[in-house]
Formats: C-alpha cells, structure tokens, sequence
C-alpha cells in the first residue's frame, strides 16, 4: 500500500503519510487513490481543489460550510510548514467541541483527512508555505461559516502569538453562538483498527 494511515486522538481524523520511492532521479509517491482511502473508511470524492500561498504568523481559520454543501477534506503543504487544526462539530460525538492539531510540512509529505463536521483552520510556521485542499464539495459563499480562531472554550493552543488574520476571519463568532447543523454518524469502525 503506497500509505501509511494513522489515526488520531479525534474520531475520524486521519494523518495520511505517502510513501516515497526513491530512485537516483529523486523520488515518486502517490498522492491520493480512492481504493485505498475507501479501505480505511474515508469516503472524499473530490470536487474542488483550493491552493494557497502564505507568510509566516498567517492564520487562516476556523472555517467550515453548513450542509448540503458540507465539506471533507484532505490538506496537504507542497512547500513550508504550516500547523494544521480540525474542530469537531458533530452534534451527538463524543468529541464535540474538542480539537486536533498537527503539524504537516513539505520534508514529511504528511497529510491530513479532516471529515464532513469539522471546522479547519491553520496557521504558517515556515517563511512561506503552498498549500493545497482537496475537498468534497464546491465552495458555497452563502453555506461558509466560521469559528474565531481565539475561542476561549475551544482553547486552542496556537504556536503564533499574535496572528496575521484575514476581517472577515475576525468577526467570525465565538464556538457558542457559532451556526451548525452536523449530526455525528457512526462509521462502520472495523476499517479504524
């Protein structure tokens, strides 16, 4: 199997490591390949393919669309480092309202799978980073919400202490009074071994 899966404290939650073949050329792996990812139980049939270039101390976060336009991720840097967090907002999870964070970098060519019910945001570790999202379904601007990045119930521990943040990233509302609809549905958990 050309990847390694890992899965994390949160529910769902995957770190992906492709697996490198090297040659004296330099190296190939494979990115991404639905019979293998559907074998670990992540179902992503991706209709959009965002890319974004960062400075260092920018964050981008937390965001998340409402259903029907309700969005699975994968997230993977091709250059830099980046700290990459996932919030659950699965309404009826065991970890509803807790959040996952980790780093992803260009040297390692991690990735990470953040399901449908989850908000994501990330913030720039390196000087500069690309970044690439391969999500589920097409950006909806009226479906778009958000989470303030500084929520104190959601406590996240960032590694930048005064971020680079977009406006309208700032008036996002606290977890509170922030908008949702997700309901948790439980997996077939075999593939979660």
């Amino acid at each position: 199997m050309p990847f390694k899966f890992t899965k994390l404290a949160i529910e769902d939650v995957v770190q992906i490591e492709p697996i490198k073949f090297n040659d004296e050329r330099g190296f190939f792996q494979e990115v991404f390949k639905i019979p293998d990812f559907k074998n670990f139980g992540m179902n992503i049939n991706i209709k959009q393919i965002n890319f974004s270039h960062s400075t260092k101390g920018v964050l981008r976060g937390l965001h998340y669309q409402l259903a029907p336009f309700v969005q699975s991720k994968l997230v993977r840097v091709i250059s830099g480092a980046i700290y990459d967090v996932a919030v659950d907002l699965r309404i009826g999870s065991p970890t509803f309202g807790k959040w996952i964070g980790a780093i992803l970098d260009s040297n390692s060519k991690s990735m990470l799978y953040i399901p449908e019910g989850f908000a994501h945001g990330f913030e720039v570790l390196s000087e500069k980073v690309d970044f690439e999202y391969y999500c589920s379904d097409i950006y909806a601007p009226e479906y778009e919400r958000g989470i303030k990045f500084d929520d104190q119930f959601l406590n996240i521990t960032w590694h930048t202490i005064k971020p680079e943040i977009s406006k309208k990233d700032a008036e996002f509302p606290t977890f509170e009074y922030a908008e949702h609809n997700f309901e948790y549905k439980i997996l077939n958990k075999e593939v979660f071994k």
